[in-house]
């Protein structure tokens, strides 16, 4: 029979195997909803319209992320999200295996669904209703009139044309939108890349802008962009949700006398 003092020896041992193998590891628990309903949910819809990055991937996306908890939670299986019924991609979070040593660091549960901005376009304005829900619990975050392409109009004059020490405003659609402030705007010039930052004065969800005396002629990509307040209607199940509406447009334009 093992003495007391061997005893302790092992366990002891045990014990400092164990800290060494969690040195600088971080470990997810496995999560359902319901473990989850203390969070806050963080969204952002972004709608990019680039002329120099036309495809990127996530231009046109509704991100939906948990916020960071007490531990590192991976979302356990049997969990379903929906936008509007159509079904999300979920990433269940957790420590990603990248192979590489070092600190592990943890990635927050979290849902996507990228949409069609022709085919919103095209279809009536509509709240987009998002649900999360498994055997244990269910989430609901409704968004007034989110579902919607998002632009900035023109309000007068061609708008393929800038003229110097003209002022011009531009108006962010759709009219149900509130900005949290002050659209930003820039031109860019297409041979030499040169960024001119334009000072935008706002009044609701119109910005105007004057075309400084100094800018050179030539053609140019003006870039408008902005967030929009998000109109929660409903949101159960969690802790609380905020984000806003993102909208970032391009738009081929000539700047002459």
């Amino acid at each position: 029979m093992a003495s007391a003092s061997s005893l302790r020896f092992v366990v002891g041992a045990l014990a400092a195997w164990g800290l060494l193998a969690g040195c600088g590891r971080t470990v997810a628990q496995p999560a359902t909803l319901v473990d989850l309903k203390d969070r806050t949910l963080k969204f952002t819809l972004t709608d990019v319209d680039s002329l120099e990055r036309d495809s990127t991937v996530g231009a046109h996306r509704f991100t939906l992320v948990f916020s960071e908890g007490f531990t590192c939670a991976r979302l356990a299986d049997g969990v379903t999200a929906t936008l509007n019924g159509q079904p999300m991609k979920l990433e269940p979070g957790g420590v990603p295996d990248t192979g590489v040593g070092g600190r592990e660091v943890c990635e927050p549960p979290r849902a996507t669904f990228d949409f069609d901005p022709e085919r919103w376009d095209n279809e009536p304005t509509e709240d987009l209703r998002i649900i999360l829900q498994d055997d244990t619990h269910s989430m609901v975050l409704v968004l007034r009139d989110a579902k919607a392409k998002r632009r900035f109009l023109r309000e007068s004059g061609s708008p393929g044309t800038l003229r110097r020490n003209q002022t011009y405003a531009y108006a962010w659609l759709p009219e149900t939108d509130v900005l949290q402030g002050p659209a930003k705007a820039s031109i860019i010039h297409k041979n030499t890349g040169a960024l001119g930052v334009l000072d935008v004065q706002q009044e609701g969800n119109t910005s105007r802008f004057t075309v400084p005396p100094e800018t050179v002629e030539g053609q140019y990509i003006l870039r408008m962009s902005g967030t929009a307040v998000a109109q929660v209607l409903s949101c159960e199940g969690v802790a609380r949700c905020e984000g806003g509406l993102f909208h970032s447009g391009d738009v081929d334009v000539t700047v002459s006398p």
